[in-house]
């Protein structure tokens, strides 16, 4: 299987280059089980769930952690049926048998209680894409019950969801949301945008 996210990073600073220069350094703990590649929009992260989410979180923490308004956005696939398979991907996390929509959802609350606090806030707001399956709206439903229980469910939005806490636990639901609805080999997408520091946060 291939995952991967297209995650670009703006600080809203005049400093906008020493901000995610500064913050490059929280992706070092990553490195050795990602493949990265940057160009002139986003940053390619490839890599199994279990470390795209981590050291997206680790990026954007360490930006928001100057006190400027950060936004991260990212795109996340995993099993595009356009790329090739990837040594680098292979995760335990998806690909097995898929267990009863009800037990992924009460196993996607505990992880999410069990995810340490970063002590830092943050507001996001996600779309979750699940590709070729008759049932996708019951995976699509399933999710969406699964975040009102996940302590960082603020609300509906038109196309999407609104996420906000501890960026420890929104990265974790989104981490979730990725790994446990939809079938575990099938294509499952996610379009998100964090926020961090915002001024007009509402």
């Amino acid at each position: 299987m291939f995952s991967g996210a297209q995650i670009s990073l703006y600080p809203m600073t005049d400093d906008f280059v020493g901000v995610i220069l500064g913050a490059l350094g929280a992706l070092d703990p990553w490195r050795d089980r990602l493949r990265i590649g940057t160009d002139d929009i986003s940053t390619l992260l490839v890599g199994p769930p279990e470390v795209l989410f981590p050291a997206m979180r680790d990026l954007f923490v360490a930006a928001a952690k100057s006190g400027k308004h950060c936004v991260l956005s990212a795109a996340v696939s995993r099993g595009c049926p356009g790329e090739p398979d990837d040594p680098i991907c292979r995760s335990d996390e998806t690909g097995g048998p898929t267990i009863p929509l009800d037990e992924r959802k009460l196993a996607a609350i505990r992880a999410v209680q069990a995810t340490p606090s970063t002590s830092q806030p943050v507001a996001a707001q996600f779309s979750l894409y699940v590709m070729g399956t008759g049932d996708h709206m019951d995976e699509i439903y399933g999710c969406i019950d699964f975040l009102k229980q996940s302590g960082v469910f603020e609300r509906s939005k038109n196309f999407c969801t609104k996420l906000r806490g501890d960026a420890g636990a929104v990265f974790a639901t989104l981490a979730e949301a990725f790994c446990r609805f939809g079938p575990g080999a099938g294509h499952v997408t996610l379009d998100i945008t964090i926020s961090a520091n915002s001024p007009s946060a509402v």
